[in-house]
């Protein structure tokens, strides 16, 4: 119970650093830890099939995509981007202290934690679900890889062209 805690104070602060930063690369890597981290909760929480999607598609493929998009934009000028910091910073300085409020009031309700679940008819083991049991789920997975690999290699190619 401890362990799942500190791993969400540690999702919430990695996602507030991300919403925070005002640095495009330090958002993506954020999103990136934040859903890194997310997936080693939803593991935790016994889904590890959807803890593998979340770990290979959020923290794998879309910060492939961020980087990339970001490797390709114009930087902007240094009084710009102190402009930009400037309303970044006046527009979410109320974000921690809405974060910390919402905690307490969420500690102080006691929520019923006792949930009926269904007597388990599918095998355990991750291996015998995903290649006998959930055969469309894993071609979803290789078909939306590939075509955020192949989506990168043609904004490259454009972007070099171009």
């Amino acid at each position: 119970m401890v362990i799942n805690i500190i791993i969400l104070i540690a999702l919430v602060t990695a996602a507030l650093w991300t919403a925070m930063t005002t640095r495009l690369l330090r958002s993506a890597v954020g999103l990136a830890i934040t859903s890194a981290i997310l997936s080693i909760l939803i593991f935790r929480l016994a889904s590890p099939i959807a803890a593998v999607f979340e770990l290979s598609v959020c923290a794998g493929l879309i910060f492939a995509i961020f980087i990339i998009s970001i490797t390709v934009t114009q930087r902007v000028t240094p009084e710009a981007f102190e402009t930009r910091k400037k309303e970044r910073m006046t527009k979410f300085w109320p974000l921690p202290i809405i974060v910390i409020i919402a905690a307490v009031v969420l500690t102080q309700i006691h929520f019923q934690t006792t949930f009926n679940l269904p007597a388990q008819t599918t095998p355990n083991d991750v291996k015998i679900i995903l290649w006998n049991l959930r055969h469309l789920d894993l071609l979803g997975q290789i078909v939306i890889l590939l075509t955020g690999a192949f989506g990168v290699v043609i904004l490259f190619k454009e972007w070099k062209n171009g």
